[in-house]
């Protein structure tokens, strides 16, 4: 029985050495525990030269004695529960020195928990423009070690040191030199700018135009010249600063190019369509005379806040247009056009102006079209491609820009000088034929309806900066009342002029501070005037204040304000703040709802009797300080906006606003009867009034602006 047993102890331990053997030598296998399995070997991939460069058997170039990393990890496979699997690196790079002998550095790095990425900060001893080869492999801690990083599938990585740094770069521009003979082209004119260097291995230009972010540009060849484009959107001095940049990464010294950019060249046609009464054709700032066909009428009004004097009104029907009889600009090249506009109708395509192509219809069309919700938008066709965004309004005047840059074939559409909609990758058209002003070719003419004025066109890239002030009608300030106490009744603006006149017994709040200084059980001072040493004070009753008469056109964009306090934070009734109609409804009122604890912003659409009435409301509550109420109507985007303290609460759509014959109302409002009511209690100060759309950024210094 002894011999048997000891046969079977023998056999057994035959059997877990050969199983140890096959686990180490059998890719895929696991080990059994506390047999030592080498680290694996580092992939290349994981190899760097100074962070960035790849292993390459192809030299990398630094600019001094590099830092080389690889990641290192030792299997888990053999460890007890309790043991690490750590690893560490041993680096070698090696060389031929000049007499032929071979020259080597070794690195073995710390052993710490893997996988780990290990560097090497090479000896500052090594040799430049020389080529250095370097591998590495890891080793754990019990000395076990990978194969070499270049060995089978691995290759052996190299590098040169190049310690001598680029020759400066040339800059060289046809369209803006940098001599003294004067002002070159111009904003909106794209300039090519060549890079180059005497240097061979220059692999990247950095540059910056006028302080601008750093650009990087690489030639297709080490050493070749570079052209980058570049368009000015002001006209000035700018100057180009550039930088060489090796393929080890070595910087030269800046080479600064200046150059003095004259202004944008003028529309190469423009017609202000501002042509007296009567006359037969339009007169052109630049290009050709503009031939007025029927139904154009002469002397029609012109947009509020602008330099135009008056527009044409074009009826929409039959040859209602105007034409120079020949194209304005080459669309097939870059190309931009814009002008004024109030559409009378907003219910079928219009064309502002158009140019006609070879196969009989037009290649661009820039004026509305409706959407399927009954709204319209502003649109710029060009080719098969179609931009839209704004929006349209019946009266409401709106400036329009059409760009197309060839640059990079991009198509935009700007609306009062903001840019709604682009593409890119639009291809070119040309359009041989003749310009029109008011229709189109196809799409059954789409003849415009309403005004247009100040028609250009340009054969440059006209820049967001000139956009922005073709398009721009900023409000102005029409009436200011810092009111403070009088004695006649009659509150002067603030140029002594456009009074306002106190009703009902309306009279002024004036903080006694003095008495309670002389009161020994005055514990609160009264609060202050909403503005000043004064404001107004309205009873809820009868008391309200108005002007003698109207003072903006409320069928154009305005803006009205005032700082106001309620008597009491939680009110019983509706009460108006401010209002402006006619004898019987109102164009616009502002009201708070303490039963819906809202603010409500109602708007009249049209001055017929039974005109529908529309009210939108924003939660809120009044506050016992003061609550600044602002009312801003774009006429131009047909939107009429509340805000409170700044903050838009309530905004609706608003195209069929009208011409308020009576006077600006503060304290009351026209109820459903048509008559005078729900009279404000409280304290008013501070009121505006503004010819124009106030942004929402002003609205927040409303009683500031000058």
């Amino acid at each position: 029985m002894n011999t048997h047993f000891g046969r079977r102890a023998r056999t057994a331990a035959a059997a877990t050495g050969l199983a140890a053997v096959l686990l180490v030598v059998t890719p895929g296998i696991a080990t059994a525990a506390g047999v030592n399995l080498p680290p694996l070997q580092p992939s290349v991939d994981t190899l760097t030269v100074d962070w960035s460069k790849a292993c390459s058997d192809e030299p990398v170039y630094v600019a001094r004695a590099p830092e080389l990393r690889a990641v290192v990890e030792d299997p888990t496979e053999d460890n007890e529960d309790w043991e690490t699997n750590g690893a560490g690196a041993e680096f070698e790079a090696w060389w031929t020195d000049a007499d032929g002998a071979q020259q080597r550095r070794t690195y073995t790095s710390g052993i710490v928990h893997s996988p780990i990425t290990q560097l090497w900060q090479t000896p500052s001893d090594l040799p430049a423009d020389t080529v250095v080869s370097w591998h590495v492999r890891a080793v754990d801690d019990e000395d076990a070690t990978s194969a070499w990083s270049d060995e089978t599938p691995g290759i052996t990585c190299r590098f040169v040191i190049d310690t001598v740094g680029p020759e400066p770069a040339t800059v060289v521009s046809q369209q803006y030199p940098d001599d003294d003979s004067g002002w070159h082209d111009g904003v909106g004119v794209y300039g090519s700018f060549t890079f180059d260097s005497p240097s061979e291995d220059v692999v990247e230009y950095a540059y910056s135009i006028l302080g601008s972010g750093t650009g990087r540009v690489r030639p297709d060849e080490p050493g070749g010249p570079v052209t980058i484009r570049w368009m000015p959107e002001n006209s000035g001095v700018y100057y180009v600063q550039v930088r060489a940049v090796d393929r080890a990464g070595r910087s030269s010294s800046q080479t600064t190019h200046w150059m003095r950019v004259a202004a944008g060249r003028i529309p190469v046609a423009h017609w202000t369509l501002a042509d007296p009464a009567g006359a037969d054709n339009a007169a052109a700032e630049a290009g050709p005379v503009a031939r007025a066909e029927d139904g154009v009428v002469f002397g029609a009004p012109a947009p509020s806040r602008t330099d135009l004097t008056s527009t044409v009104t074009l009826d929409g029907r039959g040859n209602s247009c105007l034409t120079p009889d020949a194209p304005a600009t080459d669309t097939a090249r870059t190309f931009a056009l814009s002008a004024w506009v109030r559409p009378a109708a907003t219910d079928t395509p219009m064309t502002v102006a158009s140019q006609d192509a070879a196969d009989g219809i037009s290649a661009f069309t820039l004026g509305l079209r409706p959407t399927a919700d009954g709204s319209a938008t502003w649109a710029f066709r060009y080719g098969a491609t179609i931009l839209t965004g704004g929006s349209a309004s019946v009266g409401g005047w709106a400036h329009l820009t059409g760009l197309y840059d060839t640059e990079d074939n991009t198509l935009r559409l700007y609306v009062n000088g903001k840019e709604v909609a682009s593409e890119t990758g639009v291809a070119p058209v040309a359009a041989p034929g003749a310009f029109q002003i008011g229709r189109a070719r196809g799409d059954a003419g789409a003849r415009w309806q309403g005004e247009i004025g100040d028609v250009r066109v340009w054969d440059r890239v006209v820049s967001r900066e000139e956009i922005e002030g073709l398009g721009s009608r900023p409000a102005e300030l029409v009436a200011a009342w810092d009111i403070e106490r009088t004695d006649d009744g009659v509150i002067p603006g603030r140029d002594d002029d456009k009074p306002l006149t106190l009703y009902g017994g309306a009279g002024f709040y004036t903080p006694d501070y003095e008495a309670c200084l002389e009161d020994p059980e005055c514990f609160e001072f009264p609060a202050g005037a909403l503005d000043g040493n004064d404001h107004l004070a309205l009873d809820g009753t009868d008391d309200y204040a108005a002007t003698s008469g109207p003072l903006v056109d409320t069928a154009d964009s305005f803006s009205v304000g005032l700082r106001v306090r309620f008597a009491d934070t939680t009110p019983d009734r509706p009460m108006t703040i401010l209002s402006q109609g006619d004898a019987d409804s109102d164009v616009f009122k502002v009201r708070y709802d303490p039963a819906a604890s809202e603010w409500q912003l109602v708007v009249t659409r049209g001055s017929e009797p039974g005109a529908a009435e529309t009210v939108v409301a924003g939660p809120g509550a009044p506050t016992s300080y003061s609550d600044e109420v602002v009312v801003v109507y774009d006429d131009s985007e047909g939107h009429i906006t509340l805000y409170v303290e700044g903050e838009a609460v309530a905004t609706t759509e608003f195209n069929a606003s009208w011409s308020a014959p009576g006077s600006l109302q503060i304290g009351r409002g026209h109820t459903a009867d048509g008559g005078w009511g729900e009279y404000f209690h409280g304290g008013a100060d501070t009121v505006r009034v503004f010819s124009g759309a106030l942004t929402a950024s002003q609205v927040n210094s409303f009683a500031y602006l000058y």
